[in-house]
């Protein structure tokens, strides 16, 4: 029973972060239909400016703040120079977009900076731990949880009472009729893909402090995590996205932790023979969306 409590606050902290990614997703998907391959590159672009910041002499005070704020700015940034000029497109010219997006960032930081690793030192207290009984915790689980938790509910309380999640929710219902009752298309896609940048952001923090490192593929990983997670709880679906996300974790962890050694290395692989199975049998995730969700 120990262990697997162990495994599922340690599923949870993994999951958290996940869920954070996909739910950025989730905001970009409701309001442009955009599966958005492109989110990952928030994470990359936050890693080096990391690592700048590190070379710098910036500590993690400083960082956290620097972090959130570049995965802002580039999210805003790549919806105006990519997103915008294909708006109203068929989903196939997106989709196209969004890769292009992350081909282009990748190529430009093999050329223009380094292929190479680069490395930064991770907080003192990232391998700490706290013992309750037979559990044993590690602070950043307990962090990256709490951090969820609170910018969870601050999403919630932005997209139910402020006039910018009216529009948002009005947008990922019917954007054709939110325009004509005077929604701002461009505010509203602009606000998402800032609200999308923040989500990744808060995701990149704990990324990073776990990684310690970045390279011109790192957001790779993040997020076809995110994309997964998304998908997972039902594309369209902010809840599904949160649920997806904390699913995706928690099976990783007690996949790891419950295969054999000989097998263990091919987690990833047991995952997305789970995933396959699901959208087999439910494609449609395990929220049942027939468009982007109101919450």
């Amino acid at each position: 029973m120990a262990r697997f409590v162990q495994s599922l606050l340690d599923g949870l902290g993994q999951g958290s972060i996940y869920a954070l990614l996909a739910l950025g997703v989730a905001v970009i998907f409701g309001v442009m239909h955009l599966l958005n391959f492109a989110h990952g590159e928030l994470i990359t672009v936050s890693g080096y400016v990391a690592y700048w910041g590190f070379l710098q002499g910036f500590s993690w005070t400083i960082l956290v703040p620097l972090i959130v704020a570049t995965a802002v700015i580039t999210s805003v940034l790549i919806e105006q120079v990519a997103f915008r000029w294909v708006r109203g497109a068929s989903d196939f010219t997106l989709l196209l977009t969004s890769f292009g997006v992350h081909f282009v960032v990748e190529a430009l930081f093999l050329m223009y900076v380094s292929a190479s690793v680069k490395s930064f030192d991770r907080p003192g207290w990232i391998t700490d731990t706290i013992a309750i009984g037979p559990v044993t915790i590690e602070t950043v689980d307990l962090l990256v949880i709490a951090a969820t938790a609170i910018t969870l509910g601050l999403t919630v309380l932005i997209l139910q009472r402020t006039m910018f999640g009216l529009a948002l929710r009005a947008a990922a219902e019917d954007f054709d009729a939110a325009r004509l009752m005077g929604v701002r298309s461009d505010r509203v896609i602009r606000g998402a893909f800032a609200l999308a940048g923040l989500l990744a952001g808060v995701a990149a923090v704990f990324w990073l402090m776990r990684a310690g490192q970045t390279t011109p593929g790192a957001g790779l990983t993040p997020m076809l995590k995110g994309v997964l997670a998304a998908l997972i709880g039902g594309l369209g679906s902010l809840r599904g996205a949160v649920i997806g996300g904390f699913a995706l974790g928690i099976a990783e962890v007690l996949l790891r932790q419950w295969l054999p050694g000989a097998v263990e290395g091919l987690t990833d692989g047991f995952v997305f023979v789970l995933i396959a199975l699901l959208f087999i049998f439910r494609p449609q995730g395990l929220i049942t969306v027939s468009h982007a969700e109101r919450v």
